[in-house]
């Protein structure tokens, strides 16, 4: 008896070009958004205790702004949570070097958020808000000391949003502050995410201010800063993070700001962010059922986890290859 050919050579051809493209699942690096050649280098020679290749990679970057806050903060990171050896024998061997300055109190941020804990604060000691507490005002200053030492870098001011967040700033001091930012970097995303969360409901503002927020950067923003992304940033926070989204995603005011966002993304070849954007349109995308628009986003950041939203799920992992095996089988059985 003769076999019935389910499937024609292209639908083949089709078949394997998905399935290789994402399948098997490779282990997912939960650091990073993205692949970064050069800091994933200087990231496991710290991790060894070598500073050297921190301090090449944050003068390699410049004045590229975004590289640097990008840099910055990853370096920081691990300081906190890997180990600071490499970073106490850097501000040793150079202690009034802005770039060992400015990851010296990037770090005392992390730390502040380290000791707090990521639980909401109904569960969270007041132990623990003690110490945040202390080493934020201590992580004010350092970044004071930074922002004078480099008066054009916006980095410093970017990390101070955060500490604005975590202290309770009074509208008008994160006014002044956002002034100061804007000075030295209007359309800075590293700064602009930071400030997102500031002016979201569950931290120090409210649903519309932070869509008011958002759309305003948005519209003053050139194509490629990644600033077109935060509308829909916005609405991911204030309605499906919490659980207010079932049967949303299709409806044209989101489906408007992912192709805003995806017009963005097209144009932002190089951003250090882009990864991050790429992770959120590609959840959104799924949730959309657009899956080989989704599927053309999951292959640029393959392996990488780092990003919103899997960052805030307890079972990120698996999340995020959920989606994705979504995205896979969504573009080869269906035409979108």
């Amino acid at each position: 008896m003769s076999i019935p050919i389910l499937y024609t050579s292209a639908a083949v051809v089709a078949l394997c070009f998905l399935l290789g493209s994402l399948i098997p699942p490779r282990p997912l690096n939960g650091r990073l958004a993205g692949p970064d050649p050069q800091l994933q280098l200087a990231l496991k020679a710290v991790r060894g205790g070598a500073w050297q290749p921190a301090a090449n990679l944050l003068e390699a970057a410049g004045t590229d702004w975004e590289l640097r806050t990008h840099y910055a903060r990853h370096l920081a990171y691990s300081a906190a949570y890997d180990g600071d050896g490499w970073l106490r024998a850097w501000q040793a061997a150079a202690p009034d070097h802005p770039d060992a300055v400015l990851v010296g109190a990037c770090a005392r941020v992390r730390r502040a958020w380290r000791l707090r804990g990521g639980r909401v604060a109904s569960v969270t000691s007041q132990q623990q808000f003690a110490g945040f507490h202390q080493e934020l005002a201590a992580a004010r200053e350092e970044l004071a000391h930074a922002a004078r030492l480099c008066p054009e870098d916006p980095t410093p001011l970017a990390e101070m949003v955060s500490v604005a967040l975590g202290l309770g700033f009074p509208k008008d001091d994160m006014g002044v502050l956002w002034t100061e930012v804007e000075a030295r970097s209007p359309h800075h995303f590293g700064a602009h995410s930071a400030a997102l969360q500031y002016f979201c409901s569950k931290w120090c503002g409210s649903g519309a201010e932070v869509q008011e927020f958002a759309a305003r950067a948005a519209r003053q923003a050139p194509r490629g800063s990644l600033l077109a992304t935060l509308p829909l940033l916005a609405w991911y926070e204030e309605v499906d993070l919490k659980g207010d989204a079932t049967g949303l995603f299709g409806t044209p005011h989101v489906v408007a700001l992912v192709d805003a966002a995806l017009e963005d993304v097209a144009a932002a070849e190089g951003h250090p962010n882009l990864p991050q954007a790429r992770h959120l349109l590609a959840y959104c995308l799924v949730r959309q059922r657009r899956y080989r628009a989704a599927l053309e986003q999951f292959r640029q950041v393959d392996g990488y986890v780092d990003a919103i939203p899997w960052r805030y799920r307890t079972w990120g992992k698996i999340s995020y290859r959920s989606h994705r095996s979504r995205a896979v089988w969504g573009a080869l059985l269906t035409r979108r």
